[in-house]
């Protein structure tokens, strides 16, 4: 990504390169329940500035404190700590791949106390809090952010710091698949590339390994999924749900069926598909995605979530069957709202 082609203002450029230099201790956060975005963004620029001397502290606003078993290969985990050590009034705070203050978790209120605060993210759905704002909602990641502004830093992206960037970009474009790989994404990957690291390894950590509990999960959910034809204008919606019954009776962790929506997204009959996940507290984290034709950060973004057009989420506190309520309503395709 280049300086031309950011949406983020030089002013906002010069300002976060400022401030991080200046700062004697950095706080770095990512939103609650990271992805490889979100972690390898705020691990990958981690790395990069400890080894400049600086102090760094990064964590996520979970209420039970764990790296999701599949980004668990990521370096630089050695700078995560749980939000109780979490500095409270932050002199610089840093949030990656949160579009909003409330997807920090835990973190939230250190944010709000903190001297200053730099938004890192690059989705559209972002309300604009901080006092800085590195949001580009044209970057394939919020790991495309973050390498430019280690270029403008002079920091050294190295093997390991790489592989932190590589995981957000290669899961956020799909593995170069969905429509926001752009030419820039795949230059980007040339560069990570070149520093040696195998992405041969990154795949099967990402996607080649599963628990065979798993299975039995993934099979529990499919066995009741619904596919409704008429919902989303005519375009159908599929749908299904995991509980958290459902996990314990495999002893299966909450972080292992995020990739329950991507088997159901394979529907031809549905434009939009829905997967709902009930966490250890009993509260439901929703994953939407779109072939296109209908935008889910709208959606969601109007039931408190947020994200991109084609890939999309929200929490709920209601059942199941009222969050499907609350949703269906807001998936017109375009051109068909009023």
């Amino acid at each position: 990504m280049t300086a031309n082609e950011s949406a983020i203002s030089e002013a906002d450029w010069r300002r976060a390169t400022e401030l991080i230099r200046a700062a004697g201790t950095l706080a770095l956060a990512c939103h609650v329940s990271p992805d490889a975005d979100a972690l390898g963004s705020m691990l990958g620029l981690g790395l990069a500035l400890a080894r400049t001397g600086k102090k760094v502290v990064a964590s996520f606003g979970d209420r039970v404190f764990a790296v999701p078993r599949l980004l668990r290969f990521l370096p630089g985990q050695h700078l995560l700590a749980e939000p109780s050590a979490y500095p409270a009034e932050p002199e610089l705070m840093i949030t990656f791949d949160a579009s909003t203050m409330e997807r920090l978790g835990l973190l939230a209120p250190h944010a709000g106390k903190a001297g200053e605060l730099v938004v890192i993210d690059h989705h559209v759905s972002n309300t604009g809090f901080g006092t800085v704002h590195l949001v580009d909602p044209a970057a394939a990641s919020t790991t495309m952010v973050v390498e430019e502004l280690m270029n403008r830093l002079g920091l050294t992206i190295d093997r390991e710091v790489a592989t932190c960037l590589y995981a957000g970009l290669v899961t956020d474009t799909g593995s170069f698949r969905h429509s926001i790989t752009t030419p820039a994404a795949h230059a980007m990957a040339g560069r990570l590339l070149a520093t040696g690291l195998r992405p041969e390894e990154i795949a099967r950590e990402l996607w080649d390994r599963s628990p065979f509990a798993y299975l039995r999960v993934l099979g529990t959910a499919l066995g009741r999924a619904t596919l409704e034809p008429d919902a989303a204008g005519g375009l159908g919606l599929v749908w299904t749900y995991v509980t958290r019954a459902d996990r314990a009776a495999e002893g299966l962790p909450y972080d292992e069926v995020e990739g329950v929506i991507d088997v159901v997204r394979r529907v031809d009959e549905a434009e939009v598909a829905v997967v709902l996940k009930e966490d250890d507290e009993g509260g439901w984290n929703v994953s939407t995605r779109s072939k296109g034709a209908v935008d889910m950060a709208r959606a969601c973004a109007a039931l408190g979530g947020g994200g991109h057009p084609r890939a999309a989420g929200f929490s709920s506190a209601l059942s199941a069957a009222d969050t499907m309520a609350a949703l269906r309503p807001l998936l017109a395709p375009e051109g068909s709202r009023p």
